[in-house]
């Protein structure tokens, strides 16, 4: 599993023209599952993006987790993640789980997140979405379940 992680003052998803998921101060996870992902690496990738110390504490040092400073997620599916450049032009993006394992795994971390006490917003597992957000810093960070 690899999330790229987004520190953010504001995000927003659209499909369609419709915003589905708006959120504030906090993280935008773009969250990428493989072929042998598990529900052990959700358990890990939530739990490290929820604790990272990455938030400013009174001093400005980055000291505070997204739980500390009762932070939002936007949580969106991004199969890219595991796209392959190292032959030709065009990505090949057969390390990344297909729909029917990779769904459920999406929205068991939906659901690990919302247990934590975070507010979660989404877009919607498959569709094209618009992201827009303000990287707060920037900061900027990939987390990946397996090495």
């Amino acid at each position: 599993m690899r999330v790229v992680l987004q520190r953010v003052t504001s995000a927003s998803v659209e499909i369609d023209g419709e915003t589905t998921g708006e959120i504030g101060p906090g993280l935008v996870l773009l969250l990428g599952i493989a072929k042998e992902d598990t529900q052990r690496d959700v358990e890990y990738v939530v739990d490290k993006c929820a604790g990272l110390r990455i938030f400013g504490d009174e001093n400005g040092k980055m000291n505070r987790s997204l739980m500390d400073v009762a932070g939002e997620v936007l949580l969106i599916s991004q199969f890219t993640l595991f796209g392959d450049t190292r032959k030709g032009r065009r990505p090949s993006f057969e390390g990344a789980a297909s729909p029917d394992l990779a769904e459920p795994l999406y929205e068991l971390a939906v659901e690990r997140l919302k247990e934590k006490g975070i507010r979660v917003a989404t877009g919607r597992f498959g569709a094209f979405m618009e992201v827009e957000l303000v990287n707060d810093g920037p900061v900027t960070l990939t987390v990946e379940s397996r090495r």
